[in-house]
């Protein structure tokens, strides 16, 4: 009876220590959240409790992977013992607990097959041992094990087990929490860093600047020995080393490296971040750079560049101060290089524009016109240096007048309040410029609006046009000149082969014949000239058109086909009349339009080649007469369509430049004065088509149709076989 209750007191005094153990177990673990002060309490409590000489614990994540330790054999305590405990995971006793989620009681590790000796246990390796290991549990998720050893063996027994079992139960919540812990302050130290690194990296917009900033982020967060940022090139798809700290410096900048070589190019070719922990080991890895630097390279952290999902080079750490790379060096190096990418192409953005202003000042500055910005009310708030030059005043003085002051805007091209320069074209207009003094500089001014630091402004170029209006003025002289002089002895001319014509004998020699009508058709053409520049001269000056008349489209055609059929028949070429007969009549000029007519057609003929086909047609097109010459020859550049309207302006063809340049402008001035307009419909290499209207006679001074059927009977005058109103023409 006496023994029994001895039994029972022991008992509940073994049970007394055992709750007061692990109360203070769940005390000490409880009171720290640092992973390896929890791991190292966890150990070492167990330890002394049933009595262990060496121990270890090993903490897996959500895939079971090893991602802490902690080992004490005797008094020493070992940490960073990860990887030389995988091997123990792989093929020992704490990996077959893992594996089966049980614990284990080993007797004698010299009869257990499961055991695997370590060289870092005290004691010799070999020795028989006994040894108890627990898997520890948190909410049924494994997050670790523990393994006990002690060198005599059957010294544990279940006792020790279910000990060590409750330690273990304890053990999990606390490690759970560490690891949480540790996760939100590896998590609060990455975006520190990347904190500092965006608010240093985006600190200029210099790309030098933006490079170093970078490097020294990097350097002060992974503390490496070097740090390298390359870019891809994107001509040669290369990668080149634009920035370089440490040992290997300014040296590897410069280097380029393609995109198969190295650690560098697989990343920068796939996109994809690395860690090495040892360089040379890796099938990646190229000495290229090593040997031509004398650099070792032990471990490199290498993650790509990137902006909007492409990536534009790659960012490499090399050699860290501790050997290792710590978790956080990948992730830090990868936010960086997703932080780096947009900076970089900022600040080659930035470049850019300061390199596209500076040009735009230089050739501002050195522009041969004046040039002079003004804001919307028309003051003066820049001038180059030919602005100063001409008008005689320095930059301030320009600045303080109006564009206005210096010449005379034409508010109808621009607009009153240059309304019309809102839409973003260029406007052009003759002017005079007034410079001190009173003198008067004949300029063309081409105005448009421009964007200068942000701000819309108007740029006014000013162009010396006096060159060209001594010129102008000189062909105005030599061709009033020309006209006066020849005009008299032309008369003559044309009298005299009147005579003659009427003095020759019905039996002359063909040949006779021949050239006294090339003779005609000459100065029938010398005419045409001196009456169009006639007709010119008073049309520029602002005479109306006298003689008009109601004339039939189709008369006006035919007198223009018979005054260039010579040389169409030359060029055996075939001109289509596309007229018809029932067209109201025009009210025009009959001479100055049909010089037109024949202006266009001797066009046409120019430049068609030999054997094509040209075309003449008419149409009524709304309240006017729509007239048109087609040819087949080798078109108009669309730049040139408003172009060869104006006074002395020749076409380079593959035939040289031949005649002044006035007949479009005479056949311009001629149409305008009537009222209607002319223009060309072109692309260089399909032909041209030059068109213009003519103003309806009215109908009361025209033929009705009724009539011309009673006179021409039913199909009209010269109708087709078929009864249309088309003539197709051979001549």
């Amino acid at each position: 009876m006496v023994v029994n209750l001895t039994e029972k007191q022991n008992q509940t005094q073994n049970s007394r220590s055992s709750l007061e153990l692990l109360y203070n177990v769940s005390r000490e673990i409880a009171a720290a959240l640092d992973l390896r002060t929890v791991l190292y309490r966890v150990l070492s409590l167990s330890m002394q409790s049933v009595g262990a000489i060496n121990g270890s614990i090993i903490v897996l994540d959500e895939h079971g992977q090893a991602v802490e330790s902690t080992i004490i054999t005797g008094d020493q305590v070992h940490d960073h013992t990860t990887r030389q405990l995988r091997v123990t995971l792989e093929r020992g006793l704490a990996g077959w607990v893992i594996r089966n989620r049980q614990p284990a009681l080993v007797e004698n590790t010299n009869q257990d097959k499961r055991w695997l000796s370590r060289s870092d246990v005290t004691g010799s390796p070999s020795a028989a041992k006994s040894a108890v290991s627990i898997p520890i549990l948190a909410r049924e998720n494994l997050v670790g094990v523990i393994t006990l050893v002690h060198p005599q063996p059957a010294f544990f027994d279940q006792d020790h087990l279910e000990l060590v079992q409750a330690i273990a139960d304890q053990a999990g919540v606390a490690i759970v929490n560490a690891r949480l812990y540790a996760e939100s302050q590896h998590q609060a130290r990455v975006m520190a860093a990347l904190a500092e690194s965006s608010a240093a990296i985006t600190a200029s917009l210099k790309l030098d600047d933006v490079l170093l900033h970078i490097l020294e982020q990097i350097s002060q967060a992974l503390r490496v020995e070097v740090v390298s940022l390359a870019l891809i090139d994107a001509h040669t798809r290369d990668l080149v080393f634009r920035a370089s700290t440490g040992r290997k410096g300014p040296n590897e900048v410069g280097m380029r490296l393609a995109m198969d070589q190295g650690i560098e190019g697989w990343v920068a070719r796939e996109g994809v971040g690395v860690v090495v922990p040892q360089a040379k080991k890796d099938e990646r890895y190229s000495p290229d750079i090593d040997h031509k630097l004398g650099f070792n390279t032990r471990a490199i952290a290498c993650a790509p560049i990137r902006f909007h999902d492409e990536v534009i080079g790659v960012l490499e750490a090399l050699n860290p101060f501790e050997g290792v790379f710590d978790t956080d060096a990948l992730p830090v190096l990868t936010r960086i290089g997703n932080l780096a990418g947009t900076a970089i192409r900022n600040a080659e953005l930035f470049e850019r524009v300061e390199a596209v202003h500076q040009r735009y000042h230089e050739l501002f500055q050195d522009s041969i016109d004046s040039i002079l910005i003004t804001d919307w009310e028309g003051k003066i708030i820049d001038a180059n240096r030919q602005a100063e030059t001409i008008t005689g005043l320095n930059s301030e003085a320009v600045r303080r007048r109006s564009v206005q002051h210096f010449q005379v805007v034409d508010q109808d091209v621009v607009g009153e309040k240059f309304e019309k320069l809102m839409a973003g074209a260029t406007l052009s207009y003759e002017t005079n410029l007034m410079m001190e003094g009173g003198r008067e500089v004949p300029v063309q001014v081409y105005v448009r609006k421009v964007q200068t630091e942000g701000t819309w402004h108007l740029q006014w170029t000013l162009r010396d046009i006096t060159e060209r209006k001594n010129l102008d003025n000189l062909r105005n002289d030599l061709i009033s000149m020309v006209y006066h002089d020849i005009r008299s002895p032309l008369a003559n001319i044309v009298s005299s082969l009147d005579v003659l014509e009427a003095m020759l004998p019905a039996g002359v020699d063909p040949s006779q014949r021949s050239l006294l009508n090339i003779a005609i058709r000459s100065t029938e053409r010398i005419q045409r000239l001196t009456n169009s520049l006639l007709d010119m001269r008073r049309l520029e000056a602002g005479q109306p058109v006298a003689n008009l008349q109601a004339v039939t489209p189709l008369s006006l055609a035919n007198d223009a086909i018979e005054v260039v059929s010579p040389i169409v028949n030359n060029k055996n070429q075939v001109i289509t009349l596309s007229v018809p007969q029932s067209l109201p009549k025009v009210w025009v000029d009959e001479d100055m339009i049909r010089r037109v007519l024949t202006n266009l057609l001797e066009n046409a003929v120019k430049y068609t080649p030999p054997g094509s086909r040209i075309s003449l047609g008419a149409q009524i097109e709304g309240e006017q007469m729509l007239v048109w010459v087609q040819d087949t020859g080798p078109g108009i550049p669309a730049s040139e369509h408003e172009r060869i309207f104006d006074k002395f302006t020749r076409l380079h063809g593959r035939s040289g430049t031949r005649g002044l340049g006035l007949g479009l402008t005479f056949c311009r001035l001629a149409v305008e004065a009537h009222g209607g307009r002319i223009w060309v419909e072109s692309a260089q290499g399909s032909g041209a088509c030059f068109k213009f209207t003519l103003p309806i006679a009215d109908a009361s001074q025209t033929l009705t149709e009724a009539q011309l059927v009673k006179e021409h009977g039913k199909d009209g005058p010269e109708a087709g076989p078929d009864g249309s109103f088309f003539n197709n023409m051979r001549r």
